[in-house]
């Protein structure tokens, strides 16, 4: 491997004319040789021969799992690096969705077309796998993925809206108001990447992580890991929870630490380079013209590379620690391969700085309120709301049985309903609604669009894919009352709004302040929020490691027809130079009645 170093005598000493000759003569071969040491292998168009093994396939838990055993393909002297049948996958493909992801409008056909494999979707969109040419080719790549609940091309939530009755349930999409904007063809050149589509008898084949990276983690954020024994759907979630392994981690780690094999270690480096070229959302602001190129700059081509698997997982670790630091972008589980699966306690700077801010925060509302602040509390004619992170439960239908057995979820949106039912009771005194994310680092999406959709009446969420360059702006509206009517009393858009901030405000906690300041509604009082604009995509390796970046959805809003981005954090109207005073209620409830 070539390395340029400042301090080369070759280079830099000795006669000048000698050494500007040499210099002119090495930048030539750099033109020439560097290209191809920083680009990934190109895929071997040799014929290569699947033999097929069967292995059990797991759904989430150990609990769940498919009747029969699943056909794998492996090549020689590969038999940790699984294809699949292309035409076989439709059936997994399709419990995935309808199944796993409630998707009950799914359906998904193959079908030859010479040399290529098309998947059709039910919405006519298609997917062709040409093993001619060995590329994959997407008409139109969100899609082709999206769920058939979704009522636009980029719907990032998770509730369909409806119950297994069809009964409207919490939110509502607002048809007339949302729009998408198409984005790019997307072709896959597997070539640039060294990966390789298999034709063999008439049957059609593809690496499984490729599909994973592509067919599977954009819209479910899971992954099929493969262990040697069995075939995983799952995530981080669904291996480790609480401080422990599951019954399904358990299981997913109980096989041998053992390397890679050489066939292994190539391929998964050369498909985290193209789900990174891909799905990275903040590739562009990072200025990275290609993550390959960007591994050999910076020395991690090779231990990525190794066939142990602990030397490859410690430097993909440490490039998401130091490299990517975005505070979304976080290593989460070792590969079942490993010989032992404790993950380093190290932070990268914008972590460690996010961190401190929140400790300190997090000091000074303690000292401002000793007592705890709650959730929910009246000052005067002014309603306070805290909260330090977005959380929803994950069936709308849970709010509605709570109600019904007269207690309230401890979540998000459970405080949203009650601080809802609270200033609409009544002979109510409230006149001023005040959402303190001050210390709200973020999470759910629709925990967040319940708190917009609370403030606002209509929810705006504005996303840009910065894969294939589509525009999509979703409305949503949430019935708060829980009287499955979608109106007036299911917000406080009546009242005098306002949100605080400061640099903790990260995420959804960076989000919600954006959407409100845009609104022109709400008036946010602290200061610049902390920013962070990408959803969180969940992602694996080949060899089964977990981790996770900010993904190619990137949250803006939306203003005089143009799409902002919000990574910078937004302004508060009010800064307030004494943090101390955000958490005296009673001063600053003075501050804000003075204001109008």
């Amino acid at each position: 491997m070539i390395r340029l170093r400042k301090n080369d005598t070759e280079l830099y000493g000795g006669n000048m004319k000698k050494n500007t000759a040499v210099l002119l003569a090495f930048m030539l071969i750099c033109q020439l040789v560097l290209p191809v040491l920083s680009a990934p292998a190109e895929a071997d168009v040799g014929t290569v021969v699947l033999e097929q093994k069967n292995y059990p396939v797991y759904f989430g838990t150990i609990d769940d799992a498919l009747p029969d055993d699943y056909p794998l393909y492996f090549a020689p002297g590969a038999s940790d690096l699984p294809y699949v049948d292309l035409y076989e996958f439709v059936e997994l493909l399709t419990h995935v969705n309808r199944d796993y992801g409630r998707d009950n409008g799914y359906s998904l056909t193959a079908s030859a077309e010479g040399h290529t494999l098309v998947y059709e979707r039910e919405s006519k969109y298609t997917a062709r796998f040409d093993c001619e040419k060995n590329t994959i080719f997407f008409t139109d790549f969100d899609a082709f993925i999206h769920s058939s609940n979704d009522t636009t091309l980029i719907d990032l939530l998770s509730e369909s809206g409806f119950d297994e009755q069809g009964q409207a349930e919490l939110y509502q999409r607002d048809l007339l108001a949302s729009f998408d904007r198409y984005g790019d063809e997307i072709l896959l050149d597997l070539n640039h990447y060294g990966i390789r589509l298999v034709e063999q008898n008439g049957r059609f084949f593809a690496p499984l992580q490729t599909l994973n990276d592509f067919l599977i983690s954009p819209l479910q954020n899971v992954s099929f890991l493969f262990n040697g024994k069995a075939l995983i759907l799952g995530n981080g979630q669904a291996l480790y929870r609480d401080g422990e392994l599951t019954p399904l981690g358990e299981y997913y780690y109980s096989v041998p630490s053992v390397n890679r094999s050489d066939a292994l270690a190539e391929y998964s480096y050369n498909e985290l380079c193209l789900a990174l070229d891909s799905l990275y959302g903040l590739k562009g602001a990072h200025d990275i013209e290609s993550f390959s190129k960007l591994f050999w700059e910076i020395g991690f081509d090779e231990p990525l590379r190794s066939n142990d698997p602990q030397e490859a997982d410690l430097a993909l670790y440490q490039f998401i620690t130091y490299y990517l630091d975005d505070l979304h972008s976080a290593f989460n589980l070792m590969s079942c391969y490993c010989d032992h699966l404790d993950i380093p306690d190290e932070l990268g700077a914008a972590d460690r700085n996010l961190t401190e801010k929140a400790r300190s925060y997090d000091y000074i509302r303690s000292a401002a309120r000793p007592d705890g602040i709650p959730g929910y509390e009246e000052v005067g004619n002014t309603a306070y709301i805290t909260f330090d992170s977005f959380d929803s439960n994950y069936y709308a239908r849970d709010y509605y049985t709570a109600l019904e057995a007269g207690t309230l979820l401890d979540d998000t949106v459970g405080l949203i309903i009650y601080a809802n039912a609270m200033i609409r009771r009544e002979d109510s005194p409230v006149e001023n609604v005040v959402l303190d994310l001050t210390n709200n680092t973020g999470g759910a999406l629709d925990a967040a669009v319940a708190v917009l959709g609370w403030f606002l009446g209509d929810a705006p969420c504005s996303v840009k894919d910065t894969f294939t360059g589509a525009l999509s702006n979703s409305v949503y509206r949430v019935d708060l009352d829980l009287d499955r009517e979608f109106d007036e009393w299911d917000t406080v858009f009546d009242k005098n709004l306002y949100c605080l901030i400061s640099p903790v405000s990260f995420s959804c906690g960076n989000l919600v302040p954006a959407a409100l300041k845009a609104s022109q509604w709400v008036t946010l009082i602290g200061r610049t929020s902390g920013g962070g604009s990408c959803a969180v995509q969940p992602l694996s390796t080949a060899y089964g490691t977990l981790f996770q970046i900010s993904g190619p959805y990137r949250m803006s809003f939306l203003k005089n027809g143009s799409f902002y981005d919000i990574d910078q954090g937004v302004e508060p109207d009010y800064y307030i130079d004494n943090i101390y005073n955000l958490y005296d209620r009673e001063a600053l409830t003075d501050f804000i009645n003075g204001l109008f």
